[in-house]
């Protein structure tokens, strides 16, 4: 006899967990037909088939001195969203990343008996390393996008599964990097005139502390390299304006072409790319687009960081973590200099066989990690929920 579908409940904090939700749940309803799908959702996941409860928007803060303004309305939304849950009475609870509003609210189901799962681990190999053991106690089970990960958390006892990053898979479906450089849709780059792609950050905050200086490294490029072609990509329309009006002089006289909502187009088609600590850096790197990757965080956050030790990495950009090496140049704060930056992206232009190596580690790096992510999570979570119904 077969059972009812069960009900799950998915709770996204942003734009990049929204995208992983709408993937996550589609696999569910190939796998279980008829499964109902509720939580905190953005437009992926409803699109998907997820009634949202509550809009994602609603935990879209980060920054440590940011949050806290948040703390309260944060508190209130968790109470909220935990009675609700509860008197819904799921299979299993699924936080997609958000760890620091996720985690806590699933500790609170756990102890109810309810089965809870984590969809993409904390970074605790870059900061905040005790987050391991409190991960422990509030999942049953934990997801992994990075093959290095599991090791981490079954040394406290956590069921971890690495299942791949749907980054990957969705980049080896599109028909991989080199296939795709000649008929992106930007126009390619000539080989006279080199393509660098600049990379500002998705989020505003980014924008405002990155913008002037991806305008003063277009400015300190175009000195150098006339002939380049220089575009700053953007993730939505709406920073367009915004990038104005911080750097919009300096972009001007330095020629950038503004390009939004084409990122992975832009990768595709770019030469090298100088980008801000990020996802934009890994989907680079599986497009084998070679890279210079920076960051500049708010004052008291970084000061933070630094005076309460809490960076364990040695690296901020996803290919050196991946490859536990120096692959990449990568500059924080201060060291972010238009002249390091540029610097770096035409040590790129110029060197052949470092390009071709780096083009190889790629490669490997996109096999290893497109392994079927969302097929692969919606499996576990089905086994995990199958568990506890028997």
């Amino acid at each position: 006899m077969n059972q009812p579908a069960p009900r799950i409940v998915l709770v996204a904090g942003e734009a990049s967990g929204d995208a992983l939700g709408a993937g996550l749940a589609r696999e569910l309803q190939a796998l279980r037909p008829g499964i109902e799908l509720a939580g905190i959702a953005g437009d992926a996941m409803r699109s998907a088939g997820v009634e949202a409860w509550f809009d994602l928007d609603e935990l879209n803060v980060m920054g440590l001195t940011e949050v806290l303004r948040h703390l309260p309305r944060l508190f209130r939304l968790r109470s909220s969203l935990r009675r609700r849950i509860l008197d819904w009475q799921p299979a299993a609870f699924v936080g997609i990343d958000a760890p620091d509003f996720n985690l806590g609210l699933a500790r609170q189901l756990r102890r109810q008996g309810l089965p809870t799962v984590q969809y993409v681990a904390p970074t605790v190999w870059a900061w905040r390393a005790g987050r391991a053991a409190g991960v422990a106690r509030s999942a049953d089970l934990l997801l992994t996008l990075f093959p290095f990960e599991p090791a981490m958390f079954r040394a406290h006892g956590l069921a971890s599964r690495f299942v791949g990053h749907p980054l990957a898979d969705e980049i080896v479906a599109d028909g991989h990097a080199q296939q795709q450089r000649g008929d992106a849709d930007l126009a390619p780059a000539q080989p006279h005139r080199p393509l660098v792609a600049l990379l500002p950050g998705s989020r505003r905050g980014e924008i405002q502390r990155h913008a002037e200086l991806m305008a003063q490294t277009a400015l300190w490029l175009r000195d150098r390299r006339p002939q380049l072609h220089l575009q700053m990509l953007l993730a939505r329309g709406a920073h367009r304006e915004l990038v104005r009006s911080i750097a919009g002089d300096a972009i001007e006289r330095a020629g950038v072409e503004l390009v939004c909502g084409r990122t992975r187009s832009g990768l595709q088609t770019a030469d090298v790319a100088i980008s801000a600590s990020g996802t934009a850096t890994l989907e680079a790197f599986l497009l084998e687009c070679p890279l210079v990757v920076y960051y500049r965080l708010a004052p008291a956050t970084y000061w933070l960081l630094r005076n309460l030790r809490l960076v364990r990495s040695r690296y901020i950009a996803l290919p050196n973590i991946l490859q536990g090496r120096a692959l990449v140049p990568e500059f924080v704060q201060g060291n972010a200099s238009a002249a390091q930056l540029g610097q770096e992206a035409l040590a790129w232009l110029d060197d052949s066989e470092r390009l071709a190596a780096y083009r190889r580690a790629a490669a490997a790096c996109r096999h290893e990690l497109a392994a079927g992510a969302s097929a692969n999570a919606a499996q576990a979570i089905l086994e995990l929920t199958g568990r506890h119904d028997g």
